[in-house]
């Protein structure tokens, strides 16, 4: 593939051994090709979730089914593709970074799926997102193989799970790669770079290229990345219809769109999946200063069991079943522990989440950890018999209303001051554990990611903004926060040492004690950062 572009491309990452086998310059030119054709309209895609949650916020609009799209919700005649080879079953899946340990022990994990992540839980240092692309290759190749610390050496067995990469969201770049000075989008890089160099492995090995689409907040930006296959299959000669993508409806504004992004991408299309973390860090971004009906209780406290989470993953496991797509269920964080008392407790817990998600009617479900997947594998077993997926439960009995969705205040619960410590604390630990190019961390025997840091910080600065009282009465304030700051801080160096500590707690103090909300990927620390990482 020649260049054909007058952009002038430039890589600013250091050349590390091997990476000039990813950053070819054919690679490089299906970048600048995919550049050339969506960067207007992946700004256009941010600028529309800017000015709709900036109108959420300000109580100019709320949110509901669309109007204009209501002949997409209502027509029972369309359906999607359905599954790619290697995809029909998935009622396990285990998720993480795509470091070289973590890539064997995904794909001998015992797991249908893994999907390897770009995205929350990776650090996005110049290494990490080169080298997960690095061993991606390999592990595609059956070329890959791992030593642990006492010599031990891993390979690739025989049955190893699908892979499904997750890239970063449209709201980041890429700095390491520029098109006339200008970085690209993390998205189009980490997808183009693993799509150039696999697919027609992938094809020929039986698979094929298949990935997670994360952060999504409507089904424009669901067409947007439906055109991003199309030209992608047709620039590489991949057969339309090729790649499979998943969805994460981790965001309340797409909780209202289910349909209508199973239509845009009807052509490409295996299913969706519900979050929980991302998706009540998007309730409070959009509807963080509505009063005390959208003040959320103490992080524990909102499980998928309260009503307006129910609603959400009810609709979702309907919506899809409907349209012939695979609905996953979320995430099972627990680490198995030393401790049997401590696991026997963390696994009934999972195994009780499992059930119900298998019960409800959903296809498979995700763990963090190789050690849950034969409690996930048992409990889906049980229901599935011997068939790949429920697709065929199509929960006709399940009718979920606006005011379901937003039905925030069903949640209950209250908020203590244990609970604004533990998402000081978590927060403090998982953002300094990232500074160091670690974005999947164990923290008090859970498998946390970036998902973590947002949620716990955004649940503070909600608190903070609405003046929320404890238990004993007490009003969060910024100087009640500080105060605790200061304390969690000294417990987590006692801990963990001077670390990356003083940037953690700039970076919390920017996201959580300011007049706005941003991500902490947006923050001074997080630039300074990637420019001096890595």
């Amino acid at each position: 593939m020649r260049p054909r572009f007058p952009h002038r491309i430039e890589v600013a990452g250091s050349m590390e051994p091997r990476f000039d086998e990813i950053l070819t310059p054919a690679a490089l030119d299906f970048i600048a090709r995919l550049d050339n054709e969506f960067a207007g309209r992946r700004r256009e895609v941010l600028d529309a979730r800017r000015l709709r949650r900036d109108k959420i916020r300000s109580g100019e609009e709320t949110l509901g089914f669309l109007p204009e799209t209501r002949r997409i919700r209502e027509d029972d005649e369309w359906g999607v593709a359905g599954p790619g080879a290697g995809l029909e079953d998935r009622r396990v899946e285990i998720t993480g970074p795509t470091d070289r340990k973590m890539t064997v022990n995904a794909l001998n994990s015992g797991a249908k799926v893994w999907l390897a992540d770009f995205e929350d839980a990776t650090s996005p240092t110049w290494h990490n997102v080169i080298d997960g692309q690095l061993n991606l290759f390999d592990a595609i190749r059956r070329d890959i193989d791992f030593r642990s610390e006492s010599g031990k050496r891993y390979t690739i067995g025989d049955n190893p799970a699908t892979i499904i990469a997750r890239p970063r969201g449209w709201h980041l770049v890429e700095k390491h790669i520029r098109i006339d000075g200008r970085p690209v989008s993390a998205s189009l890089v980490d997808f183009g770079l693993y799509f150039f160099h696999n697919a027609r492995q992938l094809l020929a090995r039986g698979s094929g290229p298949y990935f997670y689409l994360p952060k999504l907040e409507s089904h424009r930006e669901a067409r947007l990345w439906n055109d991003i296959f199309l030209l992608a299959q047709r620039e590489l000669g991949i057969p339309q219809g090729t790649v499979r993508a998943t969805v994460l409806i981790e965001t309340i504004t797409a909780a209202f769109e289910m349909d209508e992004i199973l239509y845009e991408l009807r052509e490409h299309v295996a299913g969706l999946n519900a979050g929980r973390w991302d998706y009540i860090f998007s309730v409070i971004k959009n509807f963080g200063e509505h009063g005390a009906d959208f003040v959320l209780p103490d992080r524990s406290q909102v499980t998928m069991t309260v009503p307006f989470m129910r609603s959400y993953t009810e609709l979702l496991v309907r919506t899809c079943h409907r349209r012939g797509a695979h609905a996953i269920g979320g995430m099972a964080a627990f680490i198995p522990s030393k401790d049997p008392e401590t696991n026997k407790i963390a696994l009934d817990k999972v195994r009780q989440d499992k059930e119900r998600e298998a019960n409800d009617g959903f296809d498979g479900s995700w763990v963090a950890h190789p050690g849950l997947v034969p409690v996930c594998r048992g409990v889906f077993d049980d229901v599935l018999g011997g068939w790949p997926n429920q697709i065929g439960k199509l929960r006709d009995d399940v009718v979920v209303t606006s005011d379901d969705l937003l039905d925030v205040a069903s949640a209950g619960g209250q908020v203590t001051e244990a609970g604004v410590r533990a998402n000081i604390n978590v927060a403090l630990r998982y953002v300094d554990a990232w500074l160091g190019g670690v974005g999947a961390a164990a923290i008090s025997n859970l498998m946390e990611d970036a998902a973590t840091a947002e949620i716990a910080r955004c649940q503070v600065w909600q608190w903070i903004r609405n003046g929320t009282k404890l238990e004993d009465g007490t009003a969060v304030t910024r100087g009640l926060v500080t105060g605790f700051l200061d304390e969690e801080i000294a417990l987590v160096r006692a801990d963990l040492g001077d670390s990356r500590l003083d940037d953690a707690r700039a970076i919390f103090e920017e996201t959580a004690l300011g007049e706005k909300l941003p991500s902490f990927l947006t923050t001074g620390a997080y630039a300074r950062y990637l420019t001096e990482a890595r």
